[in-house]
Order: structure tokens, then sequence, then C-alpha cells
């Protein structure tokens, strides 16, 4: 076998482990990954808005948008209007929303970060600059991503 093949092996196996956690996770938990990873933003900050979640989260403002508009649809997600200015609309999580990220999965990347760090310095430095090289093969760096380990669901969100 040459090595591009036992390469591409490797990476089909990454996406399927993705893939099979995040549909663990929906059916767990009834939420994608990216939503719960904004659940997540917003429980952190004290009445955050869009764009800072955004920001935090590593997707565009529109796919967070688009986000915390399914999230407010199932009543998750409150938004409130600023007293002092209209123009900012800030955030925060119903009590149903608390409920559900409390009960939630711990993300895949979670395990896999302590995995991560356990390793030495140069390996995570090997690791990083091999996974970026093989993303810009793949024409990847402009993707919307965020450090979260999930597969397919961001683009279905949008």
């Amino acid at each position: 076998m040459e090595k591009y093949e036992q390469l591409l092996i490797s990476l089909r196996r990454v996406i399927r482990a993705i893939d099979i956690h995040s549909r663990q996770l929906n059916k767990q938990s009834g939420l994608t990954g990216p939503q719960l990873m904004v659940m997540h933003s917003i429980a952190m900050f004290d009445s955050p808005l869009a764009k800072e979640i955004a920001k935090e989260v590593s997707l565009s403002p529109a796919t967070v948008t688009t986000i915390i508009d399914r999230l407010e649809k199932r009543g998750l997600v409150i938004r409130k209007r600023s007293e002092t200015d209209k123009r900012k609309v800030h955030l925060s999580l119903s009590e149903a929303g608390v409920t559900l990220l409390q009960a939630s999965p711990k993300p895949l990347q979670d395990h896999f970060i302590t995995r991560y760090q356990n390793l030495e310095e140069w390996e995570q430095s090997q690791l990083l600059s091999s996974v970026e090289r093989i993303a810009a093969m793949m024409d990847a760096n402009e993707l919307d991503a965020a450090p979260v380990l999930l597969v397919g669901q961001i683009q279905a969100e949008e």
C-alpha cells in the first residue's frame, strides 16, 4: 500500500470518529455540535453579543446568528435588546437551556485535548505542523472552522 493511501485511510478514520461522536451527541442531547458550542460560550459570558460568540467559537457571525435563531426557536436561548444601546442584542440561556447544557455529554475534543497535552512539546508541534500542511494541501485554509471536533454539522446550520 502506498503511503498516501495509508494517510487517506487515517484521515478517513478521523472523519468517521468525529462523525460518530457528532451523531451520538445529537442523539443524546438533541443538539448539534455547533449549537452546543454556542450555548457553552453564551453560558461563559455575561450577556454576550452574537459577534462576541462568533469570535469565541471561531465561526462566522452569519453562522452563529443562524444557530442562535434555531436555539431561540427551541426556547434555549433568550435575546434581549440593550437598555443603553438599542442596536445591541444580548444573549443568555433560558432555564431550559441551562438544564440541557448541564445534561449534555462532554465534547469529543475534551478527550482529544487531554491526550494531546500529554504529548511532549515537540510532538505537539510536529502534529500541528503536519495537520496544517494537510489542510493547506486540501485547500481548506479558508474554510469556516471552530476549535471543536465536528463533521458535517457546521454546513447544516447555515
